[in-house]
């Protein structure tokens, strides 16, 4: 076998990353500010979801509050001039439009009373909270009021205030959403869970740990670490628990582990009307009732507040390997991805780079890889089966045209790798340091994976705005980068146009919209296609019964033109 050394040296250089300054550059450096005896640091979570009953059609008077106070149907029906609205079939809009009151004086006092000094107004916080940091989409509203709540009895004495008050509620964690899922388009309270990030319990025999929405995947893993446990899921850094549950999120992990919806083992939400609900026990399975927790995984906050949450854990790995080859085109990557998962060779991970972006990473980070289709697996378990499964893997990949098959076993090695793959967008950034990215998320069945990135390739190189590929290849899911100018509206709609073009062909495969990021804004008008009228009015039902006053992060999710 080929050792790493020679070739893992083109991966290290002595000069600082070109994308810690992006990364400086970027992220808004805040002013933390007192806020009773600690400072608050700001994240993102959608901390959200909650849980949801069977209604008959009778028992609810379909009537709900309108947020500018008038009654309406349940229907936000697309402007008839135009035949569309946001979000509808057909919207091209990317800046979500609502309607907008004053938040009563009345609640503002009752929030005063709850959270005490964990409350602000500051016109630059609000401003913050309501413009994502890593998503071109925008709203013409922001939060009026931010709240920063620090147990699940304040998180539910202020929806409770908020319900009665009509007045929307939009959960907020980490910021690394990319859909616009914490936009306030029709202003309201945001409600940061940044405080909340205890581990409440962890049950090392059981390989379960009870957490608070607010605590990031990275924070957790480094206080499991000593426990011989880790939880796998991996999306990008800075996501929190919260946020991932809301999104059912996955990571390049998922192929080995599953996604968010099968490791969760249960919830604790907060209802539209201040109820806490609990979804589950701690068994690792259950036939009791409907699956609560899994109506609530994904839900993107428009059902309640995650407070509390129950995660299965995994063994860390005994041993792992890391490898990579080159190949002379992305379709002979990516069949080498589906011939390896046909193996039966259980991976952990299997994660493809086009050229455009491994020559973002040499740009980024001053290496010098070579700028072709790259594919990268990792195999855990014995130092013998990891070992085994590299050199099958090497097999396949010579009988696809794969060359530069290289691997480690270095544990500073395989880190400094997977932080490459992880800080992939901020190196995009380096290419086009002022432009935005717009980021598809399309996942299609293993079988038609190579056909879709090839012909999503084609579309792509023929563009005249620089685009990078990145896909978790084991399990059909791939990402594109987009990267285009926010001031050329012509390279907006050029990016939406080639958006618009890999969703509809991995919807034509039979595939999905989202993999992984969700919904939001950006996904809604994709929903019929996929899912069908039928099941979009059933989520609306399900949503009109457990948050009647439409105060739930309102505006995302189930498509405005979806009537009941």
């Amino acid at each position: 076998m080929v050792f790493f050394s020679s070739w893992i040296h083109r991966f290290r250089s002595s000069s600082k990353p070109i994308y810690t300054n992006l990364i400086n550059s970027f992220s808004r450096k805040l002013s933390t500010q007192a806020v009773g005896s600690e400072n608050i640091r700001k994240p993102f979570a959608k901390s959200f979801l909650p849980f949801a009953l069977a209604v008959s059609a009778g028992s609810i008077a379909f009537q709900s509050y309108n947020i500018n106070g008038n009654d309406r149907s349940f229907c936000e029906p697309p402007n008839i001039e135009q035949n569309k609205s946001f979000g509808g079939k057909g919207s091209t809009d990317y800046v979500v439009k609502g309607s907008h009151k004053e938040v009563p004086q009345e609640l503002i006092q009752e929030l005063k009373a709850i959270c005490k000094d964990n409350m602000t107004m500051d016109y630059d916080e609000r401003y913050f909270h309501g413009k994502p940091q890593n998503s071109f989409h925008k709203a013409t509203n922001i939060p009026d009021v931010i709240v920063f709540p620090r147990s699940e009895e304040e998180v539910s004495k202020i929806v409770t205030s908020c319900n009665k008050h009509k007045v929307p509620i939009v959960p907020y964690g980490g910021a690394t959403s990319i859909e616009g899922h914490t936009l306030s388009p029709n202003g309201g309270v945001c409600i940061d869970m940044s405080l909340m990030k205890r581990v409440i319990s962890l049950n090392v025999k059981d390989m379960d740990v009870v957490v608070e929405p607010g605590i990031g995947w990275m924070e957790l893993n480094e206080y499991l670490e000593p426990y011989g446990l880790f939880f796998p899921l991996d999306p990008g850094p800075g996501a929190t628990i919260g946020g991932m549950c809301a999104t059912r999120c996955s990571g390049s992990l998922a192929v080995r582990y599953g996604t968010m919806r099968e490791n969760v083992i249960n919830l604790k939400v907060v209802l539209a009307n201040g109820e806490v609900v609990k979804t589950g026990s701690r068994a690792r399975k259950s036939a009791a009732g409907y699956d609560l927790t899994r109506l609530m995984i994904g839900s993107e906050g428009t059902l309640g507040v995650i407070t509390e949450v129950t995660l299965r854990l995994q063994k860390i790995p005994q041993h792992s390997v890391v490898a990579m080859c080159n190949f002379p085109t992305i379709k002979d990557a990516a069949e080498v991805a589906i011939a390896t998962m046909h193996s039966g060779i259980q991976v952990s991970r299997v994660e493809l780079l086009d050229e455009v972006q491994v020559r973002a990473l040499n740009l980024a980070n001053g290496k010098n890889l070579p700028e072709v289709p790259t594919l990268m697996f990792e195999f855990i378990g014995t130092e013998a089966y990891s070992r085994e499964q590299t050199l099958i893997v090497q097999k396949i990949a010579s009988e696809h045209n794969g060359t530069d098959f290289v691997f480690a076993e270095d544990p500073e090695a395989k880190k400094e790798l997977w932080k490459i793959r992880k800080e992939a967008l901020w190196a995009c950034f380096a290419m086009q340091p002022n432009f935005e990215a717009m980021i598809t998320d399309v996942c299609v069945p293993l079988s038609r994976l190579a056909e879709l990135i090839s012909r999503s390739k084609q579309e792509l190189d023929s563009s005249s705005l620089v685009c990078t590929v990145i896909a978790h290849a084991g399990d059909g899911n791939f990402h594109t980068v987009i990267l285009f100018d926010p001031n050329q509206e012509i390279q907006r709609k050029e990016a939406e146009r080639l958006n618009h073009f890999m969703v509809h062909t991995a919807l034509d495969m039979e595939g999905t919209c989202t993999g992984e990021h969700g919904v939001g804004t950006g996904k809604m008008k994709y929903l019929e296609k996929e899912l069908g009228m039928e099941a979009l009015r059933t989520m609306k039902r399900i949503k009109t019964a457990l948050d009647p006053n439409g105060i739930m992060n309102p505006g995302k999710l189930i498509p405005p033109h979806v009537c009941l």
